[in-house]
């Protein structure tokens, strides 16, 4: 099935967008990436996702992130819904800040694995479901969340996953649960406690647990 996994590199498509024609791994650049897709132009849901995006554009930026969007019109009926989207935010007049990508053929749709079968147009053609792809420095896929066209996405949700990665792809460590920047991370279990305590100068503590098993240890960052 067409689709991308978890440590795959993106492909490198071209396509033409809201500010010109991309080949994506030139956009990114040296940058971390999130691709994010939307069933149709025009519609309740997406609308209210793009304005949210927008509004959180300069968060994306402060973390070095290059934001992308999709969906299946054309790259003219883009530049109108944008129109909307920035004036649902009350930021009429303002230009979305990052390009849509016009997939109005379905081919990257495809070739990405974003269809969603249950969800079609007024044709019968089925729409893209809400996919969010965040793709490394290194031009490979981080993170894949797919959501139904029903559901809208959490985007601060997305800022604090992009958070995570970021710092585990350069600490030994994993955030637990419910995890905000600032709190405590988790010792990855693969560490050893002798470098643990040379890697983390804030020092490591261990919950104590039934089995005695010593695999909860906590660090500050």
């Amino acid at each position: 099935m067409p689709g991308i996994l978890l440590g795959d590199v993106f492909p490198n498509f071209e396509a033409d967008t809201t500010t010109g024609r991309i080949k994506f791994h030139d956009f990114l650049g040296d940058s971390w990436g999130i691709l994010f897709s939307h069933p149709a132009d025009f519609t309740p849901v997406c609308t209210t996702e793009l304005s949210r995006a927008a509004k959180l554009a300069d968060e994306f930026k402060k973390r070095g992130v290059k934001m992308i969007a999709l969906s299946i019109d054309s790259v003219e009926d883009h530049k109108n819904w944008s129109k909307d989207v920035m004036a649902y935010g009350n930021e009429a007049g303002t230009p979305l800040p990052f390009p849509i990508i016009a997939d109005d053929k379905r081919e990257l749709s495809v070739q990405l694995g974003m269809l969603d079968p249950d969800e079609r147009n007024k044709a019968g053609l089925p729409l893209t479901a809400r996919c969010v792809f965040v793709i490394g420095p290194d031009k490979k896929l981080k993170l894949s969340i797919l959501y139904p066209a029903t559901t809208g996405r959490n985007f601060v949700e997305i800022l604090r996953v992009i958070d995570s990665l970021q710092l585990t792809a350069q600490k030994k460590v994993a955030t637990p649960v419910d995890w905000k920047p600032g709190e405590k991370v988790m010792v990855i279990p693969s560490l050893p406690d002798s470098e643990a305590t040379a890697l983390f100068p804030n020092g490591v503590t261990t919950k104590e647990l039934p089995s005695g098993k010593k695999y909860l240890r906590y660090t500050q960052i």
